[in-house]
């Protein structure tokens, strides 16, 4: 029977009409496939498929091509179809029509429906429109899309934006100029120049996207450039040795003197992979274009994996989602991170209106304005120009010093813990993240105090000596518990030591200490009296970008434990493209949090001078310090728990990985679950921030070898938990 369904299909695909020429074209380059792909697949020239699409003669396909172009152009169209004239039911509020910093609960995606080259995973849950041959100008999409994930927008909200916030550039076989934008759309691209490429962008293309906040700007245009585009308008396809090391082409090149006749300017950084061009804003107007230049290395493989490879199609997919859910990339993923902060929390709004009707520009409330401040000297890293009176060579010490870092820890394995078969590590879900949430940090300068009483609440450095806290006896709520201090790392120093004397501790530090039910006395502090939960916005937007992400990858947040780890197991292969997100979601986390106390990058500084990432408000190192001493923190309190319930201690922690030893394989082999139930306020499994996943495990014997090996009876098995491969080994450190 099946052989006659067979012979049907086929009598019916010989005798139907195909698509237009500039359909089949429309269809072909919107999944991103070359004329020579789908010669080779239909067993054809590429001189004849080429034929089948010439818009002045097009010719016909005959006998079994027919069929086999008539079957693909049949799916392409359901992956594509055509665009349909927008509907709006009404303009939008110009104030109202924000993306908001909290999207809607994600709605899950099954994974079964997501296609193995990334499909068109941003809108898996709705029609999108199709892309088009037709200039900018004269393209259509839907006034909304239904049940579309969170963090993504219906579509058609603002015209000014409606082919979406980016567009990869690519040049085809052809020769033709084709900007590939998100939901399968493609333009024509008709600039011949760079200058020109920037002007169709701002007055034909219509890309952006709008403020994530009501005092913000709209996103400028991104635009990705292929090699092929970078040939198209004269830029070199690479970077030489010495222009990669300068993060720049020279100034002399021509296609900067073209933009410089066309009266378009670069910022200081000059024209490097994330160039901004700009003309000077024009009373609310601006006029600004970013380019990406993946080949100069714009998408670092350490966060975005192998993304600069992708064909434009799939990579504007990629990028759409990214930025739809977080925002238009700005930069690498740290300068992300950090642009979202200000996106989020402007530092100015307008005012209301004075006397006479007008409104000025005032600062924003939970902001960090638009002066940045000084640190105090034991929040300024080695060379500040607070420090310049030090004398040379002068190392501070923990009582000169903040140093509040992630840690890197270990010990030797007792006994006991030997004779279990194996060492599992489980990795804390977007640690920084977590550590971020709810916590209030400073906004403006800090004053110096003496011999303060210390305040939880009150964010900034205190000088206090912990040396007198016993680790083997500790409050646990209100009730004291006794624990094997010798097998616990210390939570007030990285590398788990106890401390010696007095020392410069964030707030999150010297509350802990206090909760643990022992008295602290500050010698003095640098106190910031105006500050708030300036970080939020920020942590809601990323903890709901990744949740919708990783639902979309079929890891629910609401998974029970045994089911998220089976989730867990080979989620990045159901989707390439959407497992790249989730890495560069949690690179955007990890990077902002890091930019906020940015060193020198070169630049000819010298210590004692101020280098250019301080002319900045959000240059930050106190609030950098105040993460990282909670999510430092929170893991050591969920340790303790952990130990007062079961006896176990971890053998190594390693930033938000820790590792313990254990008669299974799995997390659930020492985890204490009860009825599906984790111990309050202990690990729990899961993909919210804050929950653990499992990040690998290894036999014990391979511990004790890898230390023997390398004589190090505590290195730090937590680097090398993953795969087991072990590098970069230095006298046990």
């Amino acid at each position: 029977m099946s052989e006659l369904f067979d012979a049907v299909d086929a009598l019916v695909a010989s005798r139907s009409a195909l698509p237009s020429a500039e359909e089949r074209k429309r269809l072909r380059t919107a999944h991103g496939l070359t004329l020579d792909e789908v010669a080779g697949a239909l067993k054809v020239r590429r001189a004849t498929v080429s034929a089948w699409e010439s818009t002045k003669k097009p010719t016909e396909p005959r006998g079994p091509e027919r069929e086999a172009y008539a079957r693909l152009l049949g799916q392409l169209a359901e992956l594509y179809p055509a665009p349909v004239p927008a509907t709006f039911t009404g303009a939008p509020d110009s104030e109202a029509g924000t993306l908001p910093a909290d999207p809607a609960p994600t709605v899950p995606v099954n994974p079964q429906s997501l296609s193995s080259d990334f499909g068109d995973a941003a809108s898996a849950a709705a029609p999108r429109p199709a892309s088009t041959t037709r200039p900018a100008s004269t393209s259509r999409r839907p006034g909304a899309w239904k049940a579309a994930p969170a963090g993504i927008p219906a579509g058609g909200t603002d015209p000014r934006f409606e082919n979406g916030p980016l567009a990869v550039v690519d040049v085809d076989d052809d020769g033709q100029v084709l900007a590939y934008c998100t939901g399968g759309l493609v333009l024509d691209v008709p600039a011949k120049s760079l200058p020109s490429l920037v002007e169709w962008t701002l007055q034909e293309a219509k890309l952006g996207a709008l403020k994530l906040s009501g005092p913000g700007k709209d996103a400028d245009p991104l635009l990705v450039l292929t090699q092929a585009a970078l040939e198209r308008y004269s830029l070199p396809v690479t970077l030489t040795e010495e222009e990669r090391l300068a993060g720049r082409i020279p100034e002399g090149h021509k296609v900067i003197k073209q933009l410089a006749r066309a009266d378009w300017q670069l910022t200081k950084r000059g024209f490097g992979p994330w160039a901004r061009i700009y003309r000077p804003a024009q009373g609310s107007e601006r006029a600004c274009v970013q380019l990406c230049i993946p080949s100069w290395n714009a998408l670092d493989s350490r966060h975005w994996d192998t993304a600069g490879q992708l064909p434009p199609a799939e990579l504007a997919r990629l990028l759409g989602v990214y930025a739809s859910r977080v925002m238009t990339p700005r930069g690498s993923t740290a300068v992300t991170g950090l642009e979202l902060m200000t996106a989020l929390h402007p530092a100015t709004r307008a005012s209301a209106p004075d006397a006479t009707g007008k409104r000025h520009s005032e600062h924003n409330p939970g902001s960090l304005g638009n002066d940045p401040v000084d640190p105090a000297p034991c929040e300024a890293p080695d060379g500040h120009p607070v420090l310049k009176d030090l004398p040379r060579f002068h190392v501070r010490g923990p009582a000169e010093k903040l140093f509040e870092e992630a840690y890197d820890w270990a010990r030797p394995m007792t006994d006991a813990e030997c004779t279990l078969r194996h060492l599992v590590g489980i990795d804390v879900n977007m640690a920084f993240a977590a550590g971020a949430n709810g916590l209030n940090v400073g906004l403006g300068a800090p004053t110096h105090v003496t011999n303060p009483v210390f305040d939880p609440k009150l964010p900034g450095s205190w000088l206090v000596d912990l040396s007198h806290v016993d680790l083997s006896k500790v409050k646990a709520g209100k009730e004291w518990v006794e624990l094997d201090g010798s097998l616990l790392p210390s939570p007030f120093t990285p590398k788990g030591e106890r401390p010696e004397g007095p020392a410069w501790y964030a707030t999150p530090t010297v509350a802990y200490a206090v909760e643990l039910g022992y008295e602290v006395r500050p010698l003095e502090a640098w106190l910031r009296y105006d500050n708030g939960r300036y970080l939020d916005g920020w942590y809601n937007r990323l903890r709901d970008a990744y949740l919708a992400t990783m639902a979309d990858l079929g890891v629910d947040a609401d998974l029970a434990p045994a089911d998220f780890l089976a989730a867990m197991d080979g989620y990045k292969d159901r989707d390439p493209g959407l497992a790249i997100v989730a890495t560069a979601i949690k690179a955007t986390v990890k990077g902002g949090i890091g930019k906020l106390r940015e060193r020198p990058r070169g630049e000819g500084w010298r210590p004692g001078e101020p280098w250019r990432a301080l002319s900045r408000p959000t240059w930050r190192p106190d609030i950098r310090a105040a993460v990282i001493s909670r999510t430092r923190i929170n893991l050591h309190r969920k340790i303790v728990k952990h130990a007062a319930f079961t006896g176990q201690y971890p053998v190594a922690i390693l930033s938000d990985c820790v590792v313990y030893a254990a008669g299974g394989p799995s997390p659930l082999d020492f985890l204490p679950y009860r009825d599906g139930k984790p111990l309050p306020g202990g690990f729990k499994l899961g993909v919210n921030p804050g929950l653990v996943k499992h990040e690998g495990t290894q036999p014990v014997l391979w511990g004790e070898e890898v230390r023997e090996r390398f004589n190090a009876p505590e290195l730090n098995l937590a680097r090398y938990i993953k795969d087991g491969t072990v590098t970069d080994v230095d006298n046990g450190e």
